[in-house]
């Protein structure tokens, strides 16, 4: 079950934001076709794959029990760091250039940008260009995972799922209230989550 939750966690963290840039798609009534949104689910579990294989090599020099806490750590630093850096947001209400994972807000800008162009839709070559934005993101929480001793065949099937669900629901999403509360604080939702993770982890 803790081996399970663990993949569940982490892949549910680094797919946030493509819930995000989903919602941002649906607001600016830009579409994602489903082979684009495939495209962009295979380049960014690619990313986690192998960002999670670096992790693996890494592992090798290191006793188990040492690679555990040590990832586990990095996995609950990087979590306090997204909290503590939404929160700075929300109170300050600024953009900060330096957080990884974006709100709505940023995002819609971004969803903007990247249909570079202003067909309305995501072409081939604009969606592979937003996945390599989307798995940046997720290569140092990767290797951290992999550390651990985070499942990766787990963890690459279900980010590969829940990138392509999340980019769906986002989009159906779109406008909607519930879609704009959970845009403004995927950021601190993603850092909590890898607190949960480094938690467990360390304590497994």
């Amino acid at each position: 079950m803790i081996f399970f939750l663990s993949a569940l966690l982490f892949s549910l963290s680094s797919n946030l934001d493509n819930l995000v840039i989903g919602m941002a798609y649906g607001l600016k009534k830009i579409k994602i076709c489903l082979f684009n949104n495939l495209v962009i689910a295979g380049i960014t579990t690619t990313g986690t794959f192998l960002s999670m294989f670096v992790g693996l090599f890494i592992s090798k020099f290191l006793s188990n029990s040492v690679a555990n806490k040590l990832g586990a750590i990095i996995i609950v630093f990087l979590g306090v760091y997204f909290v503590i850096q939404s929160i700075r947001k929300f109170l300050n209400n600024v953009n900060i250039k330096d957080l990884a994972l974006k709100d709505i807000k940023d995002m819609v800008e971004y969803a903007e940008k990247s249909d570079t162009d202003k067909s309305g839709d995501i072409s081939t070559k604009e969606s592979f260009l937003v996945a390599l934005g989307l798995t940046f993101n997720n290569l140092g929480t990767g290797i951290a995972a992999s550390i651990t001793g985070v499942s990766i065949p787990l963890t690459t099937v279900l980010t590969f799922i829940l990138s392509i669900v999340t980019i769906m629901f986002g989009q159906a999403l779109g406008s909607n209230v519930i879609g704009k509360l959970l845009g403004k604080y995927a950021p601190l939702v993603s850092g909590i989550l890898l607190i949960v993770l480094g938690i467990i982890e360390f304590i497994n």
